[in-house]
């Protein structure tokens, strides 16, 4: 019975967590999928990688439908023994995206839990975090892994807590298991942005540890963390083994070129551009809309009413009614200063509330910890607005520049507030009443005086956003006129609002103070009016509309006229559809040289930058694309075909020596590519050499696989020959007659091999030895986990009967 007593709070809230999550996604119990932007990109990029694996029943690692080829590691690949995976499928055991919602709930309520919160409090606290505006909106838009990744950070958090506390088994054992479902998850930038925070964290400990002289506990707790680090990291071996060793091929690498597509330097030395990573920053006067969502006008499609000003412009404008109406249904209000915002990073303004209750009323040390998290991830938010920071976090920071859309890091200010709320809604109810009068009225003061400047200084802002100016040349002066006032119109609503929920939420807490509701009565009331709050505008941007058939997501891309003519030849060839560059519609069908990626391969994109932009057609001849998707000036698709294409493999005449990226790339402005291969001497030693071409020579591609290609050469002498296949050193290994044989990068991408005179079977595997490796340390730190796991429960159970 005592167990079952303790146990109980526990099983409800799990079991609210899942109802909850299947309501607010109800569609799912109709069979029902959401249509999520980027995963509709990642089936067309995933198509021949899957479609292989169903046929073959064997991993590829490497497709060739994207970007002209490129590895899987970060296109859902399936490893060898992911047994940590299949922990996680346990978890995510709903259907999707209701499986993801529910691990946030699950996450925070176990931080909370060990922050000593108790579980209404912790309840409610867990589904303020679940329904934080953004914490939805990138479920909408299918930025799955980065909702997965997301979820799993309170409960490292809350292993590295339980680890400093001295809870050294425990700790270690939620540590070691978070860690490696959050590396599981396979976004490294959230995980990247969690490990701020947990730095923060850890100073705070050792500064404990070190104010009371417990150096002995400090260098335990460090011993668990790095033993359990060790083992987790283990765990996900293969995959980031795999994708440090594709880093530096991607995009997410650093360039061995100097200069621009212009011609113009290149300044810095970041992986990225200082533009590039700091495209998405966030607005500082932008950062109010995270206690009053719409003052900076929502989102890019936001949804107005018949009471807006532009309904009246339409109307003035003689458009039906039933026009006007669905026209304002999807408007540009956003004016901060990103350059597309899908709803606003609201966190609740009750939240906020309670938060700053937390700061007068909680005695806690450690909600400093959060507080300086949630302000350090805030500025840093800021990115190309606060350039101090900024730029030293590019510059010094290892690994900053790896990642772009700085704003993402306000996923931690996202997680902390939370936090702290909820130490504040606890502390207040443990406290005097003399300390709770104070606390509240300096918080009310605080949370409504910030509301109320806001919106007595609405006159400083312009209301003006970034693409005004299109729509001022597109649809007029008046148009323009309109779009502001119903931003004016939001930004007084929502402060309207904001100020609504926090002097509702102070009027509950006061007539507790006055004895007029109980406890739980309190919370209950302030717990249901911060979901309502959240609930309510996240539902304005990710609804029951957004579900579709569960065909339409399996099945996103439906083949069109240009598609079915093309696929009429069943040759091996590329196809580039012009207006589709950055677009895995193509990769569907086809194997492209576009595709939609956030780690595409660098060299690529530069190939699309510095030559294909410039009309180059040698380009597109070498990369075998036989069919090239454009458009009319009716906007009707049309393909054509490319008779210069050089076709799968061909012999060159000469191999002529560069001797760097930069001159590669020049080189390749006026290349007969049926004639010369461009080598890089820098980076392969071979010479100068003229060979003899007869014109009867052929390469022929007899067997296609995406890791597997096979050709028979035939000629008379000795010849060089050009693939039209990307070159990755890291796991592509060349043949000929069965014998290993090392082959080269030529013309900055492909492959080029000398073959001897004479009928050869030539072959290409890809073999990544990297695979082999990770599985090994896979496997091996997969058993340690279990073993500590037995051990753990060995060592707890005895503590307790010695302690019997």
């Amino acid at each position: 019975m005592k167990i079952l007593n303790k146990f109980y709070p526990h099983a409800l809230a799990i079991l609210g967590f899942v109802l909850i999550s299947l309501i607010y996604f109800y569609p799912v119990l109709q069979g029902k999928q959401i249509f999520q932007s980027d995963i509709v990109q990642y089936t067309g990029m995933a198509k021949e990688q899957n479609d292989f694996r169903a046929s073959d029943h064997i991993e590829p690692y490497w497709t060739n439908a994207a970007f002209g080829g490129m590895p899987t590691y970060q296109l859902g690949a399936k490893y060898p023994h992911d047994y940590i995976g299949m922990i996680d499928d346990v978890l995510r055991f709903l259907p999707r995206p209701a499986d993801y919602l529910f691990l946030y709930f699950l996450g925070f309520y176990g931080l909370l839990l060990v922050l000593k919160i108790d579980p209404l409090k912790a309840f409610f606290g867990a589904l303020a975090f679940g329904f934080s505006t953004y914490l939805i909106v990138i479920l909408g838009v299918g930025h799955n892994a980065k909702a997965h990744a997301i979820a799993y950070m309170p409960l490292v958090i809350a292993g590295f807590i339980l680890v400093f506390r001295k809870k050294y088994v425990l700790g270690g054992l939620i540590t070691m298991f978070a860690v490696a479902l959050e590396v599981n998850a396979n976004h490294f930038q959230m995980t990247y942005y969690l490990l701020i925070f947990l730095l923060i964290l850890s100073g705070y400990f050792i500064y404990q540890d070190f104010k009371e002289k417990q150096y002995k506990s400090m260098f335990y707790s460090f011993g668990v963390l790095v033993v359990a680090g060790i083992f987790a990291i283990g765990a996900n071996a293969t995959n980031l083994l795999a994708t440090t060793e594709y880093a530096n091929f991607s995009i997410r690498g650093k360039s061995e070129l100097t200069f621009n597509p212009d011609g113009s330097k290149i300044i810095g030395n970041s992986a990225m551009s200082k533009e590039y990573i700091t495209e998405y920053s966030y607005g500082i006067a932008e950062s109010f809309n995270l206690i009053a969502p719409r003052i900076f006008g929502g989102s890019n499609n936001e949804a107005l009413g018949k009471d807006s000003k532009m309904y009246d412009f339409m109307i003035g404008q003689g458009v039906p009614e039933a026009q006007a109406n669905d026209f304002v249904s999807g408007m540009p209000t956003y004016w901060g200063d990103q350059p597309i915002v899908a709803a606003p990073a609201y966190i609740g303004a009750i939240v906020f509330f309670l938060g700053i209750l937390a700061l007068f009323i909680d005695k806690r040390k450690i909600k400093y910890v959060f507080l300086s998290g949630a302000i350090l991830a805030l500025v840093l938010s800021w990115g190309k607005n606060f350039p101090a920071l900024t730029d030293f976090f590019i510059d010094y920071i290892p690994m900053y520049d790896k990642f772009r859309a700085v704003s993402s890091i306000q996923v931690v200010l996202e997680l902390c507030f939370p936090v702290l709320a909820i130490m504040g809604l606890q502390s207040f109810m443990k406290s005097e009443k003399e300390d709770q009068l104070q606390a509240l009225w300096q918080t009310a003061a605080i949370g409504v005086g910030t509301l109320v400047i806001l919106f007595l200084f609405k006159g400083m802002f312009s209301f003006s956003g970034g693409s005004d100016s299109y729509f001022l040349k597109s649809y007029g002066p008046d148009f323009v006129d309109a779009l502001k006032e119903d931003r004016k119109s939001l930004f007084s609503a929502d402060l309207l609002r904001s100020g609504f929920f926090i002097l509702l939420s102070s009027g509950i807490l006061w007539m507790f103070i006055k004895n007029k509701l109980a406890q739980n009565t309190t919370v209950i009331l302030v717990g249901l009016l911060m979901i309502f709050d959240l609930f309510f505008v996240d539902k304005k941007y990710v609804s029951a509309k957004d579900f579709v058939s569960g065909r339409e997501v399996e099945v996103p891309f439906q083949e069109s006229p240009s598609d079915t003519q093309i696929l009429k030849d069943t040759t091996n060839y590329r196809v580039f559809e012009v207006n589709g560059l950055l677009n895995a519609r193509s990769s569907y069908f086809h194997k492209s040289i576009g595709g939609y990626s956030a780690v595409r391969p660098r060299r690529m994109q530069q190939l699309f930058d510095y030559q294909i932009a410039k009309n180059n057609m040698e380009i597109l001849n070498m990369l075998d694309v036989k069919y090239v998707i454009q458009t009319d000036k009716e906007g009707k698709e049309f393909p054509t075909s490319n008779p210069n294409v050089n076709g799968n493999a061909w012999f060159v005449s000469q191999v002529k020596l560069v001797n760097s990226a930069d001159e590669e790339m020049k080189a390749l402005d006026s290349l007969d590519s049926k004639n010369v291969a461009i080598v890089n001497s820098k980076d392969f030693k071979v010479k100068n050499k003229a060979f003899a071409k007869d014109s009867l020579a052929t390469i022929t591609l007899n067997s296609y696989k995406p890791n597997h290609l096979k050709y028979t050469s035939n000629n008379a002498n000795e010849g060089f020959a050009v693939f039209s296949e990307m070159y990755y050193g890291k796991g592509w290994n060349a043949s000929i007659d069965g014998k290993k044989i090392d082959h080269i990068r030529v013309n900055y991408v492909l492959r080029g091999l000398r073959i001897p005179a004479g009928k050869h079977a030539v072959e290409f595997k890809f073999e990544p030895e990297v695979i082999k490796t990770g599985s090994a340390i896979t496997l091996i730190s997969s058993a340690g986990m279990l073993l500590l796991l037995f051990g753990g429960i060995y060592f707890e159970r005895k503590k307790k009967t010695l302690t019997v």
